[in-house]
């Protein structure tokens, strides 16, 4: 076989430590095929390992776990246009969820008489042919680009993965023709230590005194994260920021990843921009944070300092936004943190030693034992024996182990969820980070892949709403399961149909017609339900553990055997059919996504 630029892309991928490609293989494929063939031949344990997609969303998911949870870059392959618009939200979703993912297409064939190898020998090639294939996705991507000849595939590669790997981290496109992607080369090889992306940036040594000197003369000080978490070794700077300052608050308004632990007693929890404290502090720091607050609903007090640390500060990707901050600085949250815990203890560390902090301390304790106490309170089962929300994900965390990697897409059930759950350890609550429902059966399963190819093996769970479940393309998903061996955990959240449409109703019209309208009237109710466990065991060809639950003596048995059919090996699906306090409006603990 021929060295094709096609073979030269995989080795690049591999070279730049890109370990598995997601693939959705069509017509403008001949040369990856051959060059993927080769690759398994020739190159044992030295190649990407190819995992067969059928569907794009699913394969761009699955990466945006894998990479999410490692760091690790990783590819996607995918079919033309109609290939890059089949990925769908999962480009939305990686690229509001940082994740670094190469995705790359093919395009067709720009000679049409057989000039060249690879030319256009199918119908499809010409109805494929569109204008700027980039665009589909360009507004999403950290970088897009063609590949227009051979001789420098490997550098198209490594600069694409530059950008992906750099702050703010995110998707990256390239595509090729046919005829580029069969061109025969000489090999060739790049030295991988020019190519390390951009390194982290730190806070001006000015920005260090003042928001460090600015949260030890707070009264109430507040920290809002966002996706710091998704540094795994950022969430232990931030515990010892809020032990130096004791006292300061943090709150989660994005769930996109573990930021602070639920054993803290800093910890508020996970609230979509609504929390008492952001009204009652008068400093706040905002790190790594989309949606600090949500104006129309609660905001800081006039007389609050606010200082922003961001690796987006600007929010480049976001036609609206801004904060009434006092200074916005581009920087790393794990060094900005490094840096504000160095100041604190060399320069502060007298005042913060005062009996002033050590009462705030004891406060701090007693109010973060209530706040435990609120949340077991709400986990009860009626007299009928059903269950909500609340309940369920205690009995979760009782059961699965201990290291348990939650993969969530709760939708207006994730505040519940993370009450419950009080999750504790980096990298261990992981959801997209964006709006684009779907994302969790494909990223659990990416997940999942990573935690046993690193050698870890841990188990994963993934919550989904019913409705979610549907967008997750469970087909695809569940055959991957089955065809790859990656055993996975799924609880859907049944509460018959869309809840997030009516709770955003809600918001802007509390008394109009659609509040005293029913589900079906409002068109987003799912009755008389799908059978979502049985869908999954179908697409595994029967081999998924399915069942349904709707009362607590029923989750009591069934659980159990669905974790032990995940540490088993086999894939479990369980339909929760929720009755309880979730049905209460809380728009601090609901996520109002469309």
């Amino acid at each position: 076989m021929v060295y094709t630029a096609s073979f030269a892309f995989f080795e690049a991928l591999w070279d730049a430590g890109v370990g598995h490609a997601f693939v959705n293989l069509g017509s403008d494929h001949p040369s990856i095929i051959e060059a993927i063939v080769k690759g398994q031949n020739e190159k044992k344990g030295e190649f990407p390992r190819i995992i067969t997609c059928p569907n794009e969303m699913v394969a761009l998911s699955m990466a945006d776990g894998y990479a999410r949870l490692t760091g690790k870059p990783q590819c996607v392959i995918v079919h033309v246009d109609v290939g890059t618009q089949g990925l769908g939200a999962a480009v939305h979703n990686a690229s509001c969820g940082r994740a670094p993912v190469l995705i790359f297409a093919g395009l067709s064939p720009f000679t049409i008489e057989g000039e060249m190898r690879g030319s256009r020998t199918e119908y499809i090639h010409w109805i494929q042919d569109v204008p700027d294939q980039k665009q589909i996705v360009a507004q999403y991507c950290r970088y897009t680009g063609e590949i227009k000849t051979g001789k420098n595939v490997k550098q198209m590669v490594n600069r694409a993965l530059s950008f992906a790997k750099s702050d703010p981290q995110g998707p990256v496109y390239l595509c090729g023709a046919r005829e580029t992607m069969e061109e025969d080369l000489a090999p060739y090889t790049l030295t991988q230590e020019y190519w390390h992306p951009v390194e982290p940036t730190a806070l001006p040594l000015s920005g260090v005194k003042t928001i460090a000197e600015a949260l030890a003369n707070a009264q109430q000080p507040l920290v809002i994260t966002g996706y710091s978490g998704r540094n795994h070794t950022a969430v232990e700077q931030l515990v010892q920021l809020a032990n130096n300052v004791r006292g300061l608050r943090v709150l989660d308004t994005g769930g996109s990843d573990m930021c602070f632990p639920a054993n803290h007693p800093a910890w508020l929890g996970l609230r979509f921009g609504v929390e008492p404290n952001i009204r009652m502090a008068d400093v706040i720091l905002v790190l790594d944070c989309d949606v600090p607050w949500i104006d129309s609903v609660n905001h800081p007090n006039e007389n609050a300092k606010v200082f922003h640390v961001d690796v987006d500060p600007l929010k480049q990707q976001m036609p609206v936004f801004y904060l009434k901050a006092l200074q916005r600085y581009r920087a790393d949250s794990y060094t900005s943190l490094s840096q504000l815990n160095t100041y604190l203890s060399t320069n502060l560390k007298e005042k913060l030693s005062s009996s002033l902090f050590s009462h705030r301390w004891a406060a701090l304790h007693d109010a973060h034992k209530k706040k435990l106490e609120a949340i077991a309170s709400e986990a009860v089962v009626d007299e009928n024996g059903h269950f909500g929300t609340p309940y369920l994900a205690q009995q979760l965390k009782k059961l699965c182990p201990n290291d348990t990697i939650w993969a969530i897409e709760a939708v207006t059930q994730t505040g519940f969820v993370a009450d419950q759950i009080q999750a504790t350890l980096p990298g261990s609550w992981i959801n997209c980070g964006g709006g684009g429902l779907g994302w969790s059966g494909g990223g659990a399963l990416g997940i999942k892949l990573a935690t046993d190819t690193e050698g870890k093996k841990q188990f994963v769970c993934q919550i989904v709403g019913d409705g979610t479940f549907l967008f997750s393309i469970p087909g695809s998903v569940y055959w991957i399961s089955k065809r790859y061996k990656i055993p996975i955990l799924t609880i859907v959240l049944n509460n018959k149909g869309w809840n997030a449409p009516k709770r955003s109703l809600l918001l802007v019209h509390p008394d109009g017609a659609g509040s005293k309208a029913s589900n079906e009237e409002l068109n987003i109710s799912f009755a008389p339900t799908p059978d979502y466990s049985g869908i999954a065991k179908a697409a595994s060809g029967g081999e998924v553990w399915a069942a349904h639950a709707s009362t607590a003596e029923q989750l009591g048995k069934l659980l159990p055997e669905a974790i032990k059919s995940v540490l088993n090996g086999t894939s479990a699906v369980l339909d929760a059919h929720l009755e309880g306090p979730e049905g209460k409006y809380d728009s601090g603990k609901a996520a109002l996504v469309g």
